[in-house]
């Protein structure tokens, strides 16, 4: 490893030790929680209070100890959500409230009162399917469907909420105050750690006191749960016990351990339960650090009260506690209501935003490493996959490509000409990707340090100066994203004649964004840092990686005036992330053990509305075996983002470096992907227009099957591959459940028909004329459906223009049709489908014809294999944009 220049960090630095991070127990507010126990809320709601408008149903409820009034909202939002928020009814300044995160300001439906007699108020919803009985004392909020309680808030009586205080030494005494003054022992003043929290060496000072609230959450007939990623955990969420809730709070853990409930890069507050007739979402839309406990149990099965007799023959059922506990802010809560997951993805869309539709290179292939050397290096390797026939799109410069770790500049040694490599590679029809982090090298002789000192856009600490933590440039001020005013300025950074160096094929990678801060509490920024508006880093905590990464998108947006379709990948995000790019699930290790924990990581980052995402090839820690490199190789192949990384201190791994069998197999796997692009790019304008996650657990696709609930070696790339990767070592055969009555061909489900192309080119570029292949699986009554979509690959046009087509192909009959899906796009290609297969096909056909719109016939070419059952047809030469019919007699 080179030697570092005075004042900049190694990789050895980042080496953590499990100290550095806290347990929940070390957690103040956690703590404080839960001296809470489930039982009688001490909450009770005043219906004489409840004001009812257009917008929601308004009432307030207090706390028959401490006397402190709340605001209860309710609202219905179109496409069964419901909306409740609690805050102080008078707080001593406003509470954070999440900004920037919901695409606007939900359409709100007007709820009824339906009942209002002594103790209980019945909310009906317009359409009159739902129904919210709110108890009064003790307070509580039933939500039902058609007569079935589907869920219920603060049944359990944990409704948690600080209201916010003067600082101890400005308080007049009150017979509130005194009863704390009382219980004011230094170690229980210290234990509770209201006004400060140590941890290690770290002091944080909280100049607001604490403002910490919680809710619980009962899910009736539940016990499966999913979602709140990012943990290296099960698909299923587990029951957490005392001190081990899962932990929602961004952290830049390298080499983070398996099956640990710490929170690692991400953050998104969506949990989803399913039972076979039914699937609800909650969305805790809350930035601070969050903790979810989870307890699912069987109970006597919740019926009105009948006889004794009915009584005696109440059978068990399953019942799923959740509570949410978050360091600050109000409660602000969505009920999903499904009852589809589908729709639960719609409903957290409707919030939150689609996937954005990523250009097409950025489904390719990516080869990465820390770091890339100089631009003979970066050459090199581009000719190497030309030299061993492997497509791939990008290339990839990390932290050591820049001038001494200062962003958005190049290393004048090693990268002299980087305008002339982009040309390069832009012959070649392939991109470049740069590192762009969030902390600022301290360097008055740095423009973009020095401008961000002047117009003080750096965050600062508790005492008002710049916040200075150490990373990879050594001494570093980080940008604050929450301001918008910073977010523009950032945008403009990539200005082609801001950024000089760059070019249109430069797109951009922010890592370091949780934000990660060496020598800092738990490897972060301190929680009394301040921000925009003067919210502590405590209250956005989580969204700053997000912020960063809607900046980045839009400067990339913005440089081009506005045409072309932004690539960027972050290490952090939040709720709503899939409207800027991408996601990775960070530092992983080359070990079977995390090519395994990608799969169910990569499908809790999908259900939760992010679906372009992946994991890096052959774990980024450590020097993969071959065997490993290769059953990582075919399992990033079938998922979202496919990208090899590799660490530093690693070996070099480009794919030709591990004999000539393992080349070929992973040359294979590479260009089985990029095959497959049609049907994958397809998926992601579903994901983008629909909401469907590209990468599915089982379950999703056959709701009614319990045997699939909890399958997380296996999944659904779209809804017509099946896809097992092979994660153990030395395995010879895997087993496969094989879910739904059809014959799998090829693990192609049946009734799909999938689009391919006919062959892999250099890249996506090199592809765009290369004809289709459409592969139809018939299910069981000789049926198929499948799509095609396709646009330019990069710009706006399919959105402003209409410049789209939108394709659907039907078996039916004996007779595979293609008819346009939505007559409004305009994009035309002179591409043809050239062959059809269809699996499954029961007899020899005597003869097969092909009729185009203009009603001319012409008798197709055909092979039939009877072992197989599959029917190939060629040299069809069919207009991918024209209606046409094939007939087999």
């Amino acid at each position: 490893m080179e030697a570092v220049t005075p004042g900049e960090v190694s990789v050895q630095d980042e080496a953590v030790d499990k100290s550095t991070f806290k347990k929940c127990n070390q957690i103040a507010f956690y703590r404080r929680q839960k001296l809470l126990h489930p039982g009688k809320s001490l909450y009770r709601a005043l219906l004489d209070s409840v004001m009812l408008s257009d917008e929601n149903v308004k009432f307030q409820i207090i706390h028959e100890e401490n006397k402190v009034l709340l605001q209860v909202e309710i609202y219905e939002i179109e496409g069964s959500i419901f909306r409740l928020k609690i805050d102080e009814a008078s707080p001593l300044r406003a509470r954070y409230k999440v900004p920037d995160v919901l695409i606007k300001e939900p359409t709100t439906q007007r709820l009824l009162i339906s009942q209002k007699e002594a103790g209980i108020l019945v909310l009906s919803s317009v359409n009159e399917d739902y129904k919210i009985q709110v108890t009064a004392k003790p307070f509580q909020v039933d939500l039902q469907s058609k007569g079935e309680t589907v869920l219920s808030m603060n049944s359990n009586g944990l409704l948690y909420f600080e209201h916010l205080q003067p600082p101890p030494s400005d308080r007049k005494p009150t017979a509130e105050n005194k009863e704390a003054a009382s219980d004011s022992s230094k170690e229980k003043q210290e234990d509770l750690g209201l006004w400060q929290e140590k941890f290690g060496r770290f002091l944080d000072i909280k100049a607001h006191g604490p403002s910490s609230v919680g809710m619980d959450f009962s899910l009736h007939g539940f016990e499966h749960a999913y979602g709140i990623p990012q943990h290296a955990e099960a698909l299923l969420l587990k029951n957490t016990s005392d001190g081990d809730a899962y932990r929602l709070y961004n952290l830049d853990i390298f080499g983070h351990k398996i099956h640990d409930k710490i929170g690692i890069y991400g953050s998104v507050p969506l949990l989803l339960a399913h039972k076979p007739n039914r699937t609800s979402g909650i969305f805790w839309l809350n930035s601070s650090e969050t903790l979810v406990d989870i307890s699912t149990k069987a109970v006597a099965e919740h019926k009105p009260s009948g006889s004794a007799a009915e009584t005696a023959k109440q059978r068990a059922v399953p019942l799923t506690d959740v509570r949410w506990m978050s360091e600050g802010g109000i409660i602000d809560v969505f009920l999903l209501m499904g009852p589809t997951a589908f729709d639960i993805f719609k409903q957290f869309a409707q919030l939150t935003g689609t996937q954005a539709l990523p250009p097409l290179f950025s489904l390719g292939y990516h080869q990465c490493r820390w770091n890339y050397e100089d631009e003979q290096d970066v050459k090199a390797v581009d000719a190497g996959f030309d030299e061993h026939g492997i497509p791939y799109d990008v290339i990839w410069l990390d932290i050591e490509h820049t001038d001494g770790k200062r962003y958005f500049t190049w290393d004048k040694k090693k990268f002299q000409n980087p305008r002339k490599m982009q040309e390069h590679l832009r012959k070649k029809k392939r991109k470049l990707v740069v590192i762009v982090d969030p902390h600022i090298k301290v360097d008055p002789t740095y423009t973009l340090y020095s401008q961000a000192k002047d117009k003080g856009y750096f965050v600062k600490d508790r005492n008002g100066q710049n916040f200075e933590g150490i990373c990879w440039p050594g001494s570093s001020c980080y940008l604050d994203f929450t301001s918008p005013e910073v977010r523009k300025w950032y945008a403009d950074q990539f200005a082609f004649k801001t950024y000089k160096g760059s070019t249109d094929i430069l797109f951009v990678w922010n890592d370091m964004n949780e934000p990660s801060v060496f020598k800092g509490a738990e490897l972060t920024m301190q929680k009394d840092a301040v921000h925009y508006n003067n919210w502590e880093h405590r209250e956005v905590h989580n969204l700053y990686g997000y912020y960063q990464q809607m900046a980045t998108a839009e400067g990339l947006i913005r440089r081009s005036s506005g045409k072309e379709r932004p690539f960027v990948l972050t290490r952090s995000f939040f709720a709503g992330s899939q409207k800027y790019g991408a996601v990775w699930t960070g530092d992983n290790t080359a070990e079977w053990g995390y090519l395994k924990i990608s799969i169910p990581m990569l499908l809790t980052i999908s259900v939760a509305g992010i679906s372009f995402c992946g994991a890096d090839v052959g774990g980024f820690i450590g020097d993969p075996e071959p065997e490993l490199l290769v059953r990582w190789y075919q399992a990033g192949a079938y998922q979202p983002f496919f990208r090899g990384h590799s660490n530093m201190e690693s070996k070099r791994r480009e794919p030709w470096l591990f004999g000539e069998e393992n080349t070929q197999i992973i040359r294979e796997a590479i260009r089985e992907r990029y095959v497959l692009l049609p049907y994958l790019y397809t998926l992601f304008y579903r994901a983008h227009t629909a909401a469907e996650p590209v990468m599915r657990p089982l379950w999703i696709e056959f709701p009614g099957k319990i045997e699939t609930f909890g399958v997380e070696n296996e999944y659904m790339l779209g809804n017509a591959l099946l896809v097992h990767p092979v994660t153990e070592k030395d395995a010879k055969a895997v087993s496969v459940l094989l879910p739904g009555s059809e014959e799998i061909p090829v693990f192609q489900r049946g009734g799909t028909v999938i689009p391919l192309k006919t062959t892999a080119g250099k890249s996506t570029e090199w592809m765009i004329d290369i004809s289709y292949e459409l592969r139809v699986a018939l299910d069981t009554e000789a049926c198929a459906m499948g799509e095609l979509y396709l646009d330019d690959g990069h710009s706006f046009q399919y959105l402003h223009q209409k410049q789209f087509l939108y394709r659907k192909f039907t078996f039916h009959k004996n007779i595979l049709s293609s008819r346009c899906t939505d007559e409004s796009g305009q994009y035309h290609t002179t591409c043809v489908v050239e062959r059809v297969i269809v699996l499954g096909f029961g007899q020899q056909p005597a003869f097969v014809t092909a009729c185009s719109k203009d009603g001319k016939e012409k008798e197709v070419v055909f092979t039939y294999n009877m072992k197989t059952s599959a029917l190939t047809l060629e040299n069809l030469a069919l207009s991918v944009d024209a209606d046409w019919e094939i007939c087999i007699n």
